[in-house]
């Protein structure tokens, strides 16, 4: 999130959640995530991470990146790329960027910018509803999938298995930048 998203993610978060009659303590219960974490989140005290909001927005039934276009509120067949959406992890540095013009269509896209040494987890259930593929732009991603490593190199691509725990790693001095293509499942 452009760092200004944050409070319009705290709004987004909070309406999902209860738009799908859920409590805090439900949303809890579904993420993994500590209902006053959640609470703190949707009350703008604190940053979430790019693994929490992963865990989040799979609690939910949506992708991170339909989650970020919501907060920005964007409705368009047309991304320029000064009014993408982008949001960077207070954790790790992880930078992404929502490339589509629309999230929750078919096909989504998001360019991500990992940092040297940086690593973002994420649990099985944020890819339990969707395909992705990976394809390296520059750099080396290490990418656990499950007990799986894959370390793919500038022009490789990846598609993902079934769902299982994966974690996106930077195992140079150098960033490295990927591009991930979603699709629902089914």
């Amino acid at each position: 999130m452009s760092d200004e998203l944050g409070p319009a993610l705290a709004v987004t978060l909070q309406a999902l959640r209860r738009d799908r009659g859920l409590s805090g303590a439900a949303l809890a219960e579904l993420s993994g995530v500590s209902r006053a974490m959640i609470s703190r989140i949707e009350n703008g005290d604190a940053q979430p991470t790019a693994s929490l909001l992963g865990r989040l927005s799979g609690a939910l039934g949506i992708t991170l990146s339909e989650l970020i276009a919501r907060a920005e509120q964007g409705d368009r067949r047309l991304a320029r790329l000064d009014e993408q959406p982008t949001w960077t992890d207070p954790e790790t540095g992880y930078r992404r960027r929502a490339v589509s013009p629309t999230s929750g269509g078919p096909l989504e896209l998001v360019e991500v910018e990992l940092p040297p040494g940086a690593r973002v987890a994420y649990p099985a259930e944020s890819y339990s509803f969707t395909h992705h593929q990976i394809w390296v732009l520059e750099g080396t991603l290490a990418f656990g999938e499950g007990s799986e490593e894959h370390v793919l190199e500038r022009g490789d691509c990846l598609r993902l298995g079934a769902p299982v725990p994966c974690e996106y790693r930077n195992p140079t001095g150098k960033p490295c930048r990927y591009l991930v293509a979603v699709t629902r499942r089914g």
